[in-house]
C-alpha cells in the first residue's frame, strides 16, 4: 500500500515592500511521501516571494509537483490557459528546463542546497540562452532554519524588503537572503 502525502496547512501573511504586496493567504500544502520539510518550506517562501495580486485561477498555486512529471512545483497560469510563471524547485536537467523555458512565459529554478553552487557553475553556459530563465538560491544553513518553522499547522508572516525575507511564526523566526542568477 502507498503511502499518502500528508497535509499542512498554512496561514500566510505577507508584506513585500519592494514589490508593494500585501496579502494574506490560506494555504493547503502536500508534504509528498519522497519530500523533505525543507523542500515543502521553500515552496511556500518561493510562493511568497513570488505571488502577486491576481486571484483565484490566475493565482500562483501549487501543483502536483513531484508526483507529476508534467508539472512544475508552482506555477501562475492565465485565464486562456498559457503558463505565465513556472518554478522548478531542486537542479533539474537540460532537458525539463528546455520543456519548461519552451512553455512558460518565465521559468524560475529554486536551489536549496549548497550542492546548487556546482550545478549552477556546470549549466551557467547551456542556462544562458534561455532569455526567460532565472535562478533562485537559497542557502542551505538558512533553510535548516526556516524547516525549524514548519508545523502541521502554521501561521506564518513574510517580510520582504531590498531582498531580504524575514519569516517569523509562532516557534520562532529565520532570516533568507535569496540570490537570483542570470535572466531578467
Amino acid at each position: 500500500m502507498a503511502i499518502k502525502a500528508t497535509v499542512y496547512k498554512a496561514s500566510l501573511q505577507v508584506s513585500d515592500m519592494d514589490r508593494h504586496h500585501y496579502q494574506s493567504y490560506d494555504l493547503t500544502l502536500a508534504l509528498h511521501p519522497s519530500e523533505t520539510e525543507e523542500r515543502m518550506m521553500v515552496r511556500l517562501v518561493t510562493f511568497a516571494l513570488l505571488a502577486d495580486e491576481k486571484e483565484g485561477a490566475e493565482q500562483l498555486s501549487f501543483t502536483k509537483g513531484i508526483s507529476t512529471e508534467d508539472e512544475p512545483d508552482l506555477w501562475q497560469r492565465s485565464f486562456s490557459d498559457d503558463i505565465l510563471i513556472w518554478v522548478e524547485l531542486g537542479q533539474p536537467d537540460e532537458k525539463r528546463l528546455r520543456k519548461a523555458c519552451g512553455r512558460a512565459q518565465q521559468v524560475v529554478v529554486v536551489n536549496y542546497n549548497d550542492k546548487s553552487d556546482i550545478w549552477w557553475e556546470q549549466n551557467k553556459g547551456k542556462n544562458s540562452r534561455f532569455d526567460n530563465l532565472r535562478v533562485l538560491q537559497f542557502a542551505e544553513s538558512q533553510v535548516q532554519k526556516l524547516a525549524a518553522l514548519c508545523t502541521r499547522s502554521m501561521q506564518l508572516n513574510v517580510t520582504v524588503q531590498d531582498g531580504d525575507m524575514w519569516v517569523s511564526s509562532d516557534v520562532g523566526e529565520c532570516t533568507l537572503r535569496p540570490i537570483w542568477r542570470g535572466g531578467q
